[in-house]
């Protein structure tokens, strides 16, 4: 894959400025040292939250969360966290869930389950469940589950087990997400070595999340396993096109589409995964978080635009 004609020069000074943090080698490091380094990579590009902006930190039925708000909210945006279920807490996002509050003028809980593998799956399916309730019962608001990375297979998982369970799930937006799809082909071969997630890695942190083999048919575990994608909320994903990961968005698309839902794919030229980081510094890195910003508060409106 010819990655210099497909990345922008600002896109690769964030590759190189997340490696000085971050080492390509960072799996090999302990479980306590990869988060070590993450937690500097995230204090590294960490913004300041918008003035506008009050936090929050409270205990969701024993879950820690932290709540951001901006006036007088009417939607609430619950936010589940990247990081492979190994690294990231709710300093890691502080600044994405602080933007996403002050631009949607939403909301946002950002919850900080349970990593892995300390705690095996399916402990952060649990913990996400457990404070998806609590804000339902804490704040009344109807909801737009958003997630990046291992958070996007948390909202997807939530938003899948919520039917017929949880009222007023509005939408859900999943950025760059790991779904569980088939690891032998597609953009898993096509970009096994892409810049900043290999296919490698994300075999080695599924093994981590399971304690060993991936279970089989358990959509908790990746949404994509499942057999029945109806009856979900209208769902927008976003994935970087330089991602092992890039196609389980789209397949996942396909199937809520394809049982009758609401679905749009929006695939990100020339980005890597953990883009988010970038939004400051990268174009396309800030058009896409932009456009993200759009979609959770469409969806909050019951607004689709995508037709």
């Amino acid at each position: 894959m010819d990655y210099e004609r497909l990345i922008d020069e600002e896109t690769w000074a964030f590759i190189r400025r997340t490696a000085e943090s971050y080492p390509e080698d960072a799996v090999d490091l302990s479980i306590e040292d990869q988060r070590r380094v993450y937690d500097a990579m995230c204090r590294d590009f960490r913004q300041p939250r918008p003035m506008a902006v009050d936090t929050q930190d409270r205990s969701a039925d024993g879950v820690p969360v932290r709540v951001y708000t901006a006036g007088d909210p009417t939607r609430t945006v619950v936010y589940f966290h990247g990081g492979g279920f190994v690294v990231g807490g709710l300093d890691s996002h502080d600044d994405v869930c602080a933007e996403l509050c002050a631009q949607t003028g939403y909301r946002v809980v950002a919850v900080d389950y349970r990593l892995c593998p300390d705690h095996l799956h399916p402990a952060q399916f649990q913990d996400s469940w457990t404070a998806t309730n609590w804000v339902i019962g804490e704040f009344a608001d109807p909801l737009v589950l958003v997630g990046d990375s291992a958070g996007g297979n948390l909202a997807a998982a939530i938003a899948q087990h919520g039917r017929g369970r949880l009222e007023n799930v509005l939408g859900q937006v999943l950025i760059y997400p790991g779904l569980g799809g088939d690891a032998s082909k597609g953009s898993y071969v096509e970009h096994a070595h892409a810049p900043l997630l290999t296919r490698e890695e994300i075999l080695f942190y599924e093994k981590l999340r399971c304690g060993g083999e991936a279970p089989q048919d358990d959509p908790a575990f990746a949404p994509l396993h499942d057999t029945d994608f109806s009856e979900l909320p209208p769902t927008v994903v976003v994935t970087a096109d330089c991602d092992p990961l890039r196609d389980d968005g789209a397949i996942y698309c396909e199937q809520i589409t394809a049982a009758g839902g609401q679905a749009h794919w929006i695939n990100e030229p020339g980005l890597v995964h953990g883009y988010l980081r970038a939004r400051t510094s990268v174009k396309r890195a800030a058009d896409s978080f932009e456009r993200i910003s759009v979609a959770v508060e469409a969806l909050g409106q019951s607004i689709w635009p995508y037709d």
